[in-house]
């Protein structure tokens, strides 16, 4: 690594499974040789002058799934599977506050209202991801009276039976060839499949990547 002159590198933290940037700290040669035996972040403060665990008073630790560094080799990168909120104030992430935007007058761009949120025109499966994101923040902060809130604390068996209710009722919107209830239906299941995927700490990167892999191996009609 390339130390800076109080021998610090910046330290981005990123959810592995969202993707969702969740931090940004120092690491000195000594919280990065921690964080490699731990498993888990260290940082250096640099208002306390000494090393700190990321979650040690509040329990929200981060277990790294990867470290990586960038072409300068002055910053790092770690991709973490967080047990809590990243942010002190109870947020999933400290990148919380939003500033907006505005469209560029002069770019000829039209804004498009009836879009709706978190889709655009260049990808129509952006709301998988924001939902997928949503998803990581109930999880995360665990706000009182939030439906996804109550069944990640009713574990895995209460989303299992959710995941089979919605499937049976995709089903039976099918068979009663009813489009409106069948879109309805897969809504909610396709919400059950990620909260699900969620508490199983795998990411839809890699149901995506499956799904990939079988498309360059297999013939056509042969997918599955």
């Amino acid at each position: 690594m390339r130390w800076d002159d109080r021998g610090l590198v910046p330290a981005i933290v990123q959810d592995a499974i969202s993707k969702e940037v969740l931090m940004m700290a120092y690491m000195n040669k000594d919280a990065l040789d921690k964080t490699n035996e731990t498993g888990e972040t260290w940082f250096w403060s640099r208002s306390r002058g000494e090393l700190w665990h990321k979650g040690a008073t509040s329990g929200h630790v981060q277990r790294v799934k990867s470290l990586h560094y960038d072409c300068d080799a002055d910053t790092l990168l770690l991709k973490v599977i967080p047990q809590g909120p990243a942010c002190h104030t109870g947020k999933y992430t400290c990148f919380h506050n939003e500033v907006e935007i505005k469209e560029n007058a002069s770019s000829g761009q039209a804004d498009d209202s009836s879009k709706p949120a978190g889709v655009s025109d260049g990808d129509r499966f952006a709301i998988l991801g924001k939902l997928e994101t949503i998803v990581a923040e109930r999880d995360a902060e665990r706000p009182e009276g939030a439906y996804t809130t109550y069944l990640f604390e009713k574990g895995v068996d209460k989303i299992l039976k959710k995941v089979g209710e919605e499937t049976a009722e995709v089903i039976i919107a099918a068979k009663n060839r009813d489009n409106e209830e069948l879109r309805y239906e897969t809504s909610d299941l396709i919400f059950h499949l990620l909260v699900l995927l969620r508490d199983r700490k795998l990411p839809l990167d890699e149901v995506l990547s499956e799904l990939n892999r079988r498309h360059i191996q297999k013939p056509a009609g042969e997918f599955k």
